[in-house]
């Protein structure tokens, strides 16, 4: 019975949408508003908790390869062309997909919960709520797998500048529903928040069926139905000189954005005009190396004492076609009948090393309009990147204080009592090439009493996982009792004590085979010029 009101109110909206596409806007009726949106039959099956995938409606341009677009596009600030061509890129070239990904995967967005407990109101009840509340903000945010979805926005925010989304209710997991950034704006500020606009013209842009219109309506949280149909009574119009009409302030509570240093447009998009400059060039390299193949045999035909041709015409066409018939299946070999003596001339180009190097210093312009070294990806040598890696952890550091903001946002509902415990959550600043360094450090503190979860989280571990690991292995397996560490000075018995320090004299008088000295460094550790030295010797 359920299903058939549904039914029935699916019906009546889309009856709705299907008046406005044919009469006037003020003459719709404002009805059937109250669809289940949790939701949505595809084909003759009921789907729910769908999320739309915006990706599978772009359009590609046949200007995107274009220089002098791409020119335009970012001297008239267009972001809308500067997303299309960045994705556009994107996908066909290798070497800015791999500056994208390299930069929106350099941090591994490992996360902390830290409960702040007030020591006035420290009694076993309040410890025992929020202990109960800290178990829950883990098992959500555990759910939400932070780490793969903050690289996933990270990637969109570097492709397209942006990123805008809404807010899903759902209480075991971080929802959102992306949203197109050409039809997103934000030009306010709530708290310290980007408060987001969005234009509901986007439904008819998109998707011209009114019965696909619909269902992605039923997608939509129930605000956007709300927006599109006071859009369709003409209610949203232009808000300043200039403005389009269709623009629906959404709830602020609801909405985010993330974008880098308070910028929209893509993240490498100055790069992009030294890319295509780059494939010119190697185009032009190809044709190069095809010229150096390329081989000319001369046949010369000799002439009498007065100048006069020895074979007449049809002699010399015969004796040209045996040459081409001989050579015909070689590659890069012509054949030119002349008169005169025979020789081979070759048509490689003598200065390619110059050609080369010009080459090479097309593709180092790419890197550098970047700001990224070309040594992160083709090293050719020892050569210490730490100062290079340090100042792209830079860049992107704004957008994980903005992730770290949205994590605090989402589990303030967990703050019920702030005045005797509340939660904060905190990204680490460890990346694909510091966290075994961070760790270290983070061992180091523990040794002087800091945080003994730090050094594992900086590896890759959740909290969660440490706390269920140390419980079952210590109070289930009994392992703390099993597995007894390495004794050490403090804890020998006399006897142990005495023997190893014999062991050391020894070795001080030289009686035994340790050679002693500084550990040996690493082959990462060293300089180029120890290993140069190292290889001569061997």
């Amino acid at each position: 019975m359920k299903n058939r009101q549904e039914e029935i109110k699916r019906k009546n909206l889309l009856s709705s949408f299907s008046a406005y596409d044919k009469v006037e806007p003020n003459s719709v009726p404002m009805e059937s508003r109250d669809l289940n949106f949790e939701k949505i039959k595809i084909g003759n099956k009921m789907v729910e908790d769908i999320i739309a995938e915006l990706g599978v409606y772009k359009k590609v341009n046949s200007n995107l390869a274009d220089k002098k677009y791409v020119l335009e596009a970012i001297s008239a600030y267009n972001f809308s062309q500067m997303r299309e061509i960045s994705n556009f890129f994107f996908e066909v070239s290798g070497l800015y997909k791999r500056l994208c990904r390299y930069m929106a995967y350099l941090y591994r967005y490992d996360w902390m919960v830290t409960p702040y407990l007030n020591e006035k109101a420290d009694n076993e009840k309040v410890n025992e709520a929020a202990l109960e509340n800290f178990h829950k903000i883990l098992q959500f945010l555990d759910n939400s797998e932070l780490k793969k979805f903050f690289g996933d926005i990270a990637l969109k925010v570097v492709k397209n500048g942006c990123y805008y989304a809404y807010k899903v209710p759902n209480e075991k997991r971080i929802t959102l529903q992306e949203l197109d950034p050409n039809y997103c704006r934000s030009r306010f500020l709530k708290e310290g928040r980007p408060i987001v606009e969005f234009n509901m013209r986007y439904f008819d842009v998109m998707f011209k069926n009114t019965e696909q219109r619909m269902k992605m309506l039923e997608i939509f949280p129930k605000e956007f139905t709300k927006g599109y149909l006071l859009y369709k009574k003409g209610k949203l119009e232009p808000q300043f000189a200039g403005d389009a009409p269709g623009w629906y302030l959404l709830d602020p509570d609801s909405t985010i954005k993330f974008n880098v240093n308070g910028d929209d447009e893509p993240m490498f998009m100055s790069i992009i005009p030294a890319i295509i400059d780059l494939n010119e060039a190697q185009d032009l390299d190809r044709k190069r190396m095809v010229q150096k193949l390329i081989k000319i045999i001369i046949q010369k035909l000799p002439l009498d004492k007065n100048g006069d041709l020895v074979f007449d015409i049809e002699e010399a066409q015969q004796i040209h076609r045996n040459a081409s018939k001989m050579i015909g299946k070689a590659m890069g070999v012509d054949v030119l009948t002349t008169f005169a003596d025979v020789e081979v001339a070759d048509m490689a180009d003598n200065g390619n090393t110059a050609a080369r190097d010009e080459l090479e210093k097309v593709e180092r312009t790419v890197y550098n309009e970047a700001g990224v070294s070309q040594m992160q990806f083709n090293t050719d040598g020892n050569i210490a990147l730490e100062k290079s890696i340090l100042n792209d952890e830079a860049s992107l550091y704004d957008l994980i204080a903005q992730f770290e903001a949205f994590i605090n946002d989402y589990i303030s509902k967990y703050n019920t009592k702030p005045k005797k415990y509340y939660f904060r959550a905190q990204i680490l600043t460890t990346t694909i090439y510091n966290y075994k360094e961070m760790s270290k450090l983070y061992k180091e503190q523990m040794q002087i009493g800091f945080s003994k979860m730090l050094p594992q989280i900086a590896l890759g571990q959740s909290q969660s996982s440490i706390l269920a690991n140390a419980y079952f292995e210590n109070e289930i397996l009994d392992l703390v009792n099993l597995f007894i560490p390495p004794m050490m000075s403090s804890t020998m018995n006399s006897d142990v004590l005495n023997r190893v320090n014999n062991q050391e004299k020894e070795k001080k008088n030289g009686n035994s085979d340790s050679t002693g000295g500084r550990p040996e460094k690493s082959d990462d550790e060293k300089s180029e010029k120890t290993l140069q030295n190292e290889e001569s010797l061997s």
